[in-house]
């Protein structure tokens, strides 16, 4: 039987595992949710957990049929020794997720960064295919991203580099859960859209965000764009204010790093379109190297919340040559 690789991509709202082939087909995928905060031991028993459960339901034996489990995980990772220096979202420190996980799974445990393992996803086998140099931005709880330098995984001398989510785009602004006040992740991720549809929701009873998710605490980052569609100008006005910050953002990294690509993934990337058009727009304006003929292009990642899934487990492909 042909070796497979389950991928695990460790989120702040999910964790989603997945049985993959060395090619990044997925298989099969489960998830659950991370239901934060959670002592590290109850999270190590939730991914054991799902990666058990998927096995039994494809008639998989764990030990036998899979090669390597690959965990793509927030935070700052050494991918050499499987340790999570720090995850402000989990608030977890000198978390030796490798070590604990291959104990009590009796399987090799590859863990990279999540958004480096969407990055990998990208540039092996999706929308970044062929390109050395590239950037993956992901909108979910928070704002991961991933840097391709000259075909290699940017992440500083100490693991931590390209922690995009978490430069200051307003100084003094909202308070971050690593500490700083103003990080992008707090105006550009899925977790911040909602909280701004919230605020706008409660400020105008009227609005037709009321119509789509009449009870606010099922609001998601899907809510605005649906409101917009039916022409709901509070809507519009929440997307607008979402958008100047997202391109503030990208921006920026497009400045420092120049990539051929910047993809985008996490759920707000389904909207496709909505979010490349005023982007592109924003980046055509202010973009420093606006004047040359060779642009950033900003693109949809082909597997958008599947990309930590197929990364987290072409991690385990590689380390497993």
């Amino acid at each position: 039987m042909e070796k497979l690789y389950i991928g695990v991509d460790l989120g702040g709202t999910s964790v989603k595992v997945g049985i993959v082939k060395k090619n990044g087909e997925i298989l099969k995928k489960l998830s659950n949710p991370t239901n934060l905060p959670q002592p590290e031991e109850v999270i190590e028993d939730k991914i054991c957990k799902l990666c058990l459960e998927i096995c039994d339901e494809c008639g998989i034996d764990i030990h036998k049929d899979i090669e390597a489990i690959g965990i793509g995980s927030p935070g700052n990772v050494n991918n050499k020794t499987g340790v999570i220096g720090f995850s402000s979202n989990f608030g977890y420190n000198d978390w030796h997720l490798k070590e604990k996980i291959e104990a009590k799974l009796g399987v090799k445990v590859e863990v990279e960064n999540d958004a480096n393992a969407a990055i990998i996803a990208e540039v092996n086998a999706g929308c970044a295919k062929g390109c050395p140099n590239a950037v993956i931005l992901t909108l979910g709880t928070g704002v991961g991203s991933g840097v391709i330098i000259n075909g290699k995984i940017y992440g500083g001398y100490n693991k931590s580099g390209a922690e995009m989510g978490h430069m200051v785009i307003s100084v003094g602004g909202r308070e971050c859960n690593c500490g700083r006040k103003g990080c992008f992740e707090k105006y550009a991720s899925a977790s911040a859209l909602v909280y701004d549809t919230k605020v706008a929701m409660l400020g105008h009873p009227k609005s037709l965000l009321w119509k789509i998710c009449p009870d606010i605490n099922e609001v998601t980052s899907k809510t605005v764009f649906d409101a917009m569609e039916q022409g709901d100008k509070i809507a519009q006005k929440v997307f607008d204010s979402y958008i100047e910050y997202l391109a503030c953002g990208i921006t920026n990294i497009v400045n420092i790093f120049q990539p051929e690509i910047l993809c985008l993934g996490g759920g707000i990337s389904n909207q496709k379109d909505v979010l490349l058009k005023p982007l592109q727009e924003y980046l055509d304006r202010e973009d420093y190297a606006r004047g040359l003929n060779k642009r950033v292009k900003i693109k949809i990642a082909d597997f958008r919340n599947d990309a930590g899934i197929i990364g987290a487990a072409l991690v385990g492909v590689n380390n497993a040559r």
